[in-house]
């Protein structure tokens, strides 16, 4: 009987099992040593390298109903908050197989609903004990006085990665991106824990040092070193051509000497940099990115102090991918830059050293556009809507009088916010004028506000008020100094005094990499970014995950008279009250299945656990401590403080290394949480309404029941 359930239960819901398989595919993309994936275009056989669960989701043929439904999620997650996709997908496959497992012990869907959403509301309210305001995150991180540069060894465990205490050791050098490994991290604050249940007197000396070593047992190794070794003898790659790291012989040497640029001198600068720190504990290892940020960081807070400006406006960045060099070539320029062609180039040679007049526009440049709201006049019957530029008369009219009114007015800089009329920009290639077009809109009002350029719809609008002066451009020139043709573009930066505007140059020789490489960086820019709107941080490194499986576990094991009688208080319906709370114990450990597999998984990716197994076990020891301490908030603090919690193996960092505490968002998370479990929710009820209805029974018996498809 349970084996011909299972078997109908399989074919009742297909959605369930289609998210669980896709989510299967970002098992390795979890955590911040990632795994990355080529995915192989069968028609073209051309391959992409992908890191993060949108480009795995959006790289997939998504023929299914519920593939949909999943693209849908999470393109909504990231176009809100730009992280948080990963642990979106992971959920909804582990929570897809926690209630098909509910459904083959003959749980109702309304008790599974009921529950699982009550569950993961009563967590919400449970971990907001491990926030922590980022006031007090820029104190503490501001306030150690022993210098970074004494901690030359550090010490990593099989279940560093279930404990908030993360370390990240990053090198001083900026010169080139080294690989970050996950340390043991450090503390916060729980206002309403209490820690005198746990805490003893010999543990208190502990706590008071938060970048305390980790004691007798940590290992020293040469500075430099590229290659890393945990207690599962997972190594690096340090020796492919592709993906190796250029010494640093060969390019420390050539920093600091950016035109137009900076990098590594913003380090130093960083140290005690409230903001910058931060950057750096949301950065999860990211360290070409933090750096890039933490350099942008210190300009705007530089800024800020003299204007009473917002320190950190993520409108002011923008990226410019450039493939044919290093990845240490990567640099942040005032201004903007961007990639324009050798025709263009030849234009720009000739401008360098000159003040230019720059013209704004916030459309496209081309004969048939019309603004949004354009409303044709009455009455007029059209001939020829399109007409062809090199039979007729009228195109070449409208290119001389365009060219016209930019010769009269001087204008040397065009900005266009959409596309280029490519026979007008050879025109004006020709008269020696620049015109750039998809140009975004946050470039457009730095350069308003810093050149007095007003943006016009329309050329012929155009007067002598709308024309912006001081504008400045010159090829962008790499770290020793030579301008680089890469080819096909040529990178130029466009620049003003005073402009309010920073590039990311983000270089790489493999081309693959490109859009994963944008994709970090603009991850670690909107961490800080929410991480200040929110105001608070969550404490890192699973330290969550871990109070939420503790709390779902707890709420499992309470009496069922007094979960029956929370559950007709909640529900006011004492029918289905029974029901729910007789079923709410499974129901709730199918619930927390899903956390522990979350973090099983997040330790095998980073090679803290040799096996799923083994980091089960770990995560069962934690639940066992935190129980007998009497309160896992409390636990998880001391944990976090005590920094003492590696005891199997270590791995090998590089010299001079800076320890740093790690956090995530807020928002972000818990709201990656809520989508995760309502698109498994909706899945699980649409399939249920499918397949139910009044001839059900009728239905399923018959024999064109094989023709049916489920969702």
């Amino acid at each position: 009987l349970p084996m011909a359930f299972r078997d109908v239960n399989a074919r009742r819901h297909i959605g369930l099992q289609q998210l669980s398989s896709l989510a299967l595919a970002g098992r390795t993309l979890l955590g911040p040593v990632k795994s990355c994936k080529f995915i192989v275009d069968e028609s073209t056989n051309q391959s992409t390298l992908i890191c993060s669960a949108v480009r795995l989701i959006e790289s997939l043929d998504l023929t299914s109903a519920a593939g949909q439904l999943l693209n849908e999620t999470i393109q909504a997650q990231n176009k809100e908050f730009r992280t948080g996709m990963t642990t979106l997908l992971f959920l909804v496959g582990a929570w897809s197989n926690a209630v098909l497992e509910c459904l083959q012990q003959n749980v109702p869907v309304s008790a599974v609903v009921t529950v699982m959403s009550e569950g993961l509301n009563s967590c919400c309210e449970r971990v907001q004990c491990l926030q922590i305001s980022i006031h007090d995150v820029s104190k503490e991180q501001c306030s150690g006085s022993v210098s970074p540069n004494a901690f030359k060894t550090c010490q990593i465990g099989h279940d560093s990665l279930l404990n908030p205490q993360i370390f990240f050791c990053f090198p001083k050098d900026f010169s080139a991106p080294e690989e970050a490994i996950p340390i043991n991290s450090c503390s916060s604050q729980d206002d309403g824990c209490n820690f005198n249940k746990c805490l003893v007197s010999p543990l208190a000396n502990e706590i008071a040092s938060l970048f305390k070593p980790s004691g007798d047992k940590s290992t020293s190794v040469a500075s430099g070193s590229s290659v890393s070794t945990s207690s599962c003898n997972r190594q690096k790659l340090s020796h492919s051509r592709y993906f190796s790291i250029p010494g640093k012989s060969q390019i420390s040497s050539q920093q600091g000497n950016f035109q137009g640029s900076f990098s590594g001198q913003s380090s130093d600068a960083c140290e005690c940099s409230g903001l910058g720190q931060l950057a750096v504990s949301l950065s999860h290892g990211n360290q070409t990115g933090m750096k890039l940020l933490q350099s942008i960081v210190v300009r705007q807070q530089e800024r800020a102090e003299c204007s009473g400006s917002s320190q950190f406006n993520i409108a002011e960045i923008v990226t410019c991918c450039l493939l044919g060099l290093p990845e240490s070539y990567s640099c942040v320029a005032p201004g903007f830059v961007t990639l324009v062609s050798p025709e263009q180039a030849t234009v720009i040679k000739d401008f360098e050293g000159k003040p230019l007049q720059i013209l704004l526009m916030d459309g496209d440049l081309t004969e048939q556009y019309r603004h949004l709201g354009f409303n044709r006049p009455c009455n007029v019957r059209t001939i020829l809507e399109h007409p062809s530029l090199q039979e007729g008369k009228t195109g070449d009219l409208w290119l001389s009088s365009m060219l016209d009114i930019l010769i009269n007015f001087e204008v040397n800089l065009v900005l266009v916010k959409g596309n280029v009329c490519k026979n007008l920009m050879a025109r004006c290639i020709s008269n020696s004028i620049l015109v750039i077009g998809s140009v975004t809109q946050d470039v457009l009002c730095a350069f308003g506000q810093a050149s007095s350029a007003r943006p016009v719809t329309y050329l012929t609008q155009l007067n002598a008020s709308c024309v912006g002066s001081r504008a400045q451009v010159e090829l962008w020139k790499a770290c020793d100094g030579r301008a680089m043709d890469l080819g096909e573009l040529v990178p130029v930066r466009i620049n003003v005094q005073g402009i309010h505007l920073f590039t990311a140059v983000l270089t790489t020789t493999v081309a693959s990499k490109l859009q994963l490489i944008e994709d970090q960086f603009w991850t670690s820019v909107y961490r800080l970014h929410h991480a200040l709107n929110d105001e608070r941080v969550f404490l890192g490194g699973g330290a969550v995950e871990l109070l939420c499986l503790s709390h779902i576990q707890t709420l499992a094991e309470q009496p069922l008279q007094a979960a029956n009688k929370n559950a007709v208080k909640e529900l006011r319906r004492p029918g289905l009250a029974a029901s729910v709370a007789e079923y709410r114990p499974v129901v709730l450990q199918a619930l927390a299945s899903g956390w522990k597999q979350y973090l099983s998984v997040l330790m095998c990716n980073t090679a803290k656990a040799a096996s799923e197994l083994e980091a089960c076990t770990s995560v069962e020891h934690h639940l066992r401590k935190a129980a007998d301490c009497g309160s896992p908030s409390a636990y998880i603090f001391q944990e976090f403080r005590r920094g003492n919690l590696l005891r199997d193996g270590s791995d090998l960092l590089a010299n001079h290394g800076e320890v740093l505490k790690i956090y995530d968002n807020v928002t972000a998370k818990t709201e990656a949480w809520r989508r995760a479990l309502d698109l498994v929710l909706l899945v699980l009820q649409t399939d249920a309404e499918i397949i139910t209805g009044p001839k059900k029974k009728q239905l399923l018996n018959s024999k064109a029941s094989s023709e049916f498809m489920f969702l």
